[in-house]
């Protein structure tokens, strides 16, 4: 009986590295979202220093008047605005994670995975890694229809 090239894997074995790969990813997928929300609370306590200090006569004691409402509002205008994008990105990487454990959804993880790639350099990592373990021809025949 001739045996396979010992670099060729046997379906069964691919089946188990696919799920292993596909389990891992989605560890990576919370972890990422777990530090996301460790960024968010950061963001928080900025803005409360910042917000302190321009509200603060210590801060304007060398001016004449504290900085202009308008300029406070963009500031915090800027805050809300990051706050949402990072609480959207958290989010959208824990519906990864699920998606990932149930091989579904996989143009959403593609979609995540690009936008990964601009957070780094934990997410260009987490989605190179989602790129490649997703365009395995065995793991686009286990997300059925969803395969791209």
């Amino acid at each position: 009986m001739q045996q396979p090239p010992p670099y060729q894997i046997n379906p069964a074995q691919q089946a188990d590295k696919d799920a292993e790969h596909l389990n891992l990813l989605s560890i990576f997928h919370y972890v990422n979202a777990g530090l996301m929300g460790l960024y968010l609370l950061f963001l928080i306590g900025h803005f409360l220093v910042v917000n302190t200090m321009f509200n603060s006569p210590e801060f304007s004691s060398g001016s004449s008047s504290p900085p202009p409402a308008e300029l406070m509002g963009w500031i915090r205008g800027f805050y809300v605005l990051i706050g949402l994008v990072v609480i959207g990105l958290v989010v959208m990487n824990i519906l990864a994670a699920r998606f990932l454990k149930t091989s579904r959804n996989r143009i959403f993880l593609f979609i995540l995975a690009g936008i990964n790639c601009l957070n780094m350099p934990i997410g260009t990592v987490l989605g190179v890694f989602t790129f490649i373990v997703l365009l395995r021809p065995s793991v686009a025949a286990r997300f059925g229809s969803n395969a791209a």
